[in-house]
Order: C-alpha cells, then structure tokens, then sequence
C-alpha cells in the first residue's frame, strides 16, 4: 500500500470515469469515443496500480477513505475495499475498454450520450464495490440500472422498449424491500457503516425478515430462477456493449450483495434458508440449462446459460464452508469474463450478417478460422473445461456443495452435463456446421479491432484457469473471516463426520 500512501485512489477510480462521461456529451461522436477509450484505460492503470499496492496479509479493509456527512448516524463518503471488493473491480475496470472498443463502429447514433451511460455504467459500478456506508452503496447499486435502462432502451434492438421496461421495474421492485430493511438496520444497530454491521449480531427473529428483504433484490440481480425472466429479454435487445456489462459485472452486484450483506449481516437466518436456496439453484441448473438447449437466438441461449453459471455461486455461496465460498467467487469472476467474451463473439458475426439466428450460420471455422478458434476457447471455458477459468470455480463450487448436501451436489452436476451439451451444440452449428448460406460463407475473419478485444480475454480465462492463485490469494484472508463469523450458524452438512470436518480446518489454518 507504500507507493498510493495518501493518494485516494477509489475516489480517482470513481471519479475519473464520471467527468469524462460529463465531458463526452459535449464532444463530437469521434471525441466523445476517444475520451471514453481514454477514461477506461485510466482506470484500468489505477486497477492495476490498486491490485499491486494490496496486501492479502495485511488489514481486512485497505486504501480507506472517509468524508463525514453529518446526520444522527454519522452518514460518510465511506471508501474501502477488502480482497473479494478488490477482484470485482478489477473484472469491471477490465472489460470497460472492451466495451468501447466493441462500441466503436456498432453505434452511429447519438455517440456522445452512449459513451456517457457506458462511463456512468462504470462509476456506479466501482461505487457498489468500494462503497462502506449502507446509503451511499444503496445509491451506487440503484443508480447503476438508470445508464442500463438507458443503453437498452435507446440504443437497442426491435422490443428495446419493453425489454428496458421490464429490466427496470424487476430490479427495481426488489430494492424498494431492501431500502426498507436498510433503515430498520439503521434504527436497530445506529449506524450505517457496513464494516461495523458485518459484525453487529441482530436478533435472530429480524434477521429473517431482513434476510427475504436483502434476498428479493439480490436474486434479481443476480439473477435467480424464477426471477430471471427480464435477463434474457434484456440481453437480446441489448447493443453488445451492453450485453458484456449486463452479463460481465452487473449480475455480479446480486453476488458481491450476498457475500457482503446476507452471510455475514444475517448468518442465522441464511442457514435457515440453506435449502431454499439450494431448492432454487437446482432448478435453475436443470430448467434454465434445457431452455438453453433448445433456443434459436444465440444471445438469449448465452442469456439462460448466464442463470444456470450463476446458479453455481449460489450452491457454492450457502454451502458455508471454503471451498464453497471461494468456488463460488471464481465464478462470478470467470463467468464475467466468459460470458462477456461469448456476446462479443455474437456481435463480431451479427455486425456482418445483422442476424443472431443460428440456422443462418454454418462452416465459419473454414472462411474465420481465428474467430473460431477464439470462439472455442470461450466455449470450453463456459463447460468447464480443465485449463480455462470455468473449470477451477465450478470444480471448487461443487466440492463445497457436496460437503454441505450430496443431493444439491448431484443436481449442480446436471448443469455441466447439460452446459456441454448446450454449447457444444451451439458451436458444432456455428463453427463447423453446414455451410448453406452464402452470405456466410463469405464473411470475412477478425480485424485488428476485433482480435484486441477478444485476445486479451482469453488470456485472462487462461490464466485464471491455470494458475488461479493469483486471483484466490486476494480473497483468502476475507474468506476465512467471513467463514468465523458464519461458522456458528452454519447448519450441518452430509459431511458431518469428524474426518470431513478435520479437513477443511486444517486447510484454513494452512492459508491463514
């Protein structure tokens, strides 16, 4: 943390992104790009900078930052983030260039007021991240589905307008009961301050009804069956820019809002609601993964795999135990990248031949050979291959998940047999099925443009695939603090002998 001592860097991160979407709406549609492309490239050298300044063995929360706002409950402009915090922001500050560049010739219209939702998009995003007061997190988690709702609605496809409609009012009618139990853990513990509710003990009567409020907003946002129904609505009317941050960081929030907020605020009654969840999870696994298996449209296939991936951070989050909670992390992490790079790999083909329908295609892997190579490396990773990112989270996901129940277990395996099937399916078809249209047939491979979006991503899925301590050693230590302070509550698993206890044990004082 040496080389940013006093520099308020999360502020920086925050900041620069919104004055340069302020100075975007009053350039042309080229200035307003470049200054976008700029901002985010900023922002990525600061997430760089920030990730080399952390300290995984240092304190919980680092580069703090408080500005008191006054109020009866010491309101502030709070600041801070811990391991877990740290990754999720990296994954944003990442894809955020990619999302301009993959916007630089797609948009034609009203450029300047697109760069502007994209760069907001990116503020309130790492506001939700850094974000240490309850008020000002509630705002950057609200604020975020304003730009969304924008770049869908404006910029999207032929029933934009409903699908933004939809988008808006799901996200939003679960966030009104979230609003309504943040001011009753505000009346009851008389501050807003999340580290100290992390560790304030409410009674266990009111945290189960804090826990259905906090749950109804987050499993929208994530999002969970069977409230699901706007994601594949959303993605396909979205312009591919906005598909990557829908699909690459927002449903993250859903995740981080868990990790954050339901295990350690409310451990009692999150595992009295262990086999609800479980319950949901599995049958967004089975039924989302069949929906997949017969679409036609290949975001909306992209769109249902997204809640059938994200169903696996739920079985790995409520398994209370290590393996289970950082399985489901390099979830969020790996899908983030995944499924971000398989809605570039639809935009690429759509900007040729303007259709998603998979019938039109057919034999690219002949006239687009590094598209489909690309193609597949994203492909593998989404079924878990060994070597890609998919493989590292939903191995260590479903190994938590088998401690806590053998039955859930069971049920999350059916997703990667059927995730395979799914998207090899789809890839036989695009890549190496019949070539019967000629338009098709004669499209041309990547350009220069294209090959810098999608390369960088593959190496990043590589990379966490095969050395994933890179990413895991960040969140260790918040881990295991979050694993004391829900051990008390943590409802007894299949794995109950001693031998299966004695290992996990062993294994958090290793990395401790």
């Amino acid at each position: 943390m040496g080389i940013l001592s006093g520099l308020p860097i999360l502020s920086l991160l925050i900041l620069v992104p919104l004055v340069a979407g302020v100075v975007a709406l009053f350039l042309s549609a080229s200035g307003a790009r470049w200054i976008a492309l700029i901002a985010t490239l900023i922002d990525l050298v600061l997430g760089i900078l920030l990730w080399s300044a952390y300290d995984p063995a240092g304190a919980q929360w680092q580069f703090v930052e408080r500005i008191g706002l006054g109020g009866p409950n010491n309101i502030a402009w709070a600041l801070g983030i811990d391991g877990i915090a740290l990754m999720l922001i990296m994954l944003s500050v990442f894809l955020m260039p990619i999302c301009i560049g993959a916007s630089w010739r797609a948009i034609e219209k009203r450029v300047p007021e697109y760069m502007a939702a994209l760069l907001l998009t990116e503020t309130l995003m790492l506001g939700v991240f850094a974000a240490q007061d309850l008020l000002l997190f509630y705002i950057f988690f609200e604020g975020g589905l304003i730009p969304m709702y924008l770049i869908i609605g404006i910029w999207g496809g032929a029933e934009r307008i409903k699908a933004s409609y939809k988008f808006f009012l799901y996200t939003l009618a679960g966030s009104v009961l979230m609003l309504v139990a943040m001011l009753a853990m505000i009346f009851t513990s008389g501050t807003t301050s999340i580290p100290e509710l992390m560790t304030y003990d409410f009674a266990p009567s009111l945290q189960w009804w804090l826990w259905l409020a906090f749950f109804a907003s987050f499993a929208v946002k994530l999002p969970m069956w069977p409230v699901h129904t706007w994601l594949p609505d959303a993605h396909v009317q979205a312009p591919t820019a906005g598909s990557v941050i829908l699909a690459g960081v927002l449903l993250k929030l859903g995740g981080y809002g868990f990790i954050r907020f339901s295990l350690p605020m409310f451990p009692d009654a999150s595992a009295e609601f262990v086999p609800f969840v479980f319950v949901l999870s599995g049958i967004a696994v089975v039924v989302t993964s069949l929906i997949a298996l017969v679409q036609h449209d290949m975001k909306k296939l992209i769109a249902y795999s997204s809640v059938a991936h994200m169903a696996f951070v739920t079985f790995g989050l409520f398994a209370f135990n290590r393996q289970g909670i950082e399985g489901a992390l390099i979830v969020m992490l790996s899908h983030g990248l995944v499924s971000g790079a398989l809605f570039l790999c639809v935009g690429v083909i759509y900007d040729r031949l303007h259709t998603r329908e998979i019938a039109r295609y057919g034999g690219l892997a002949d006239n687009m050979p590094m598209y489909s190579l690309l193609f597949m490396v994203f492909t593998m990773a989404s079924v878990g291959l060994p070597g890609t990112s998919g493989f590292v989270g939903e191995f260590l996901s479903l190994i938590g998940t088998y401690e806590a129940s053998s039955w859930a277990a069971i049920v999350a395996t059916t997703g990667i047999i059927l995730g395979a099937a799914y998207m090899l399916y789809l890839y036989w078809r695009v890549a190496f099925g019949t070539q019967s249209n000629a338009d098709a047939a004669a499209m041309p491979d990547l350009n220069a443009r294209e090959l810098w979006l999608l390369a960088p991503i593959a190496a990043a899925v590589l990379w966490m695939g095969i050395y994933p301590e890179s990413f895991i050693a960040p969140m260790r230590a918040d881990v295991g603090r979050l694993l004391t302070r829900i051990d008390r509550a943590a409802p007894p698993g299949d794995a109950h002998l001693t031998a299966g206890k004695a290992a996990p044990a062993a294994l958090t004082e290793a990395h401790q």
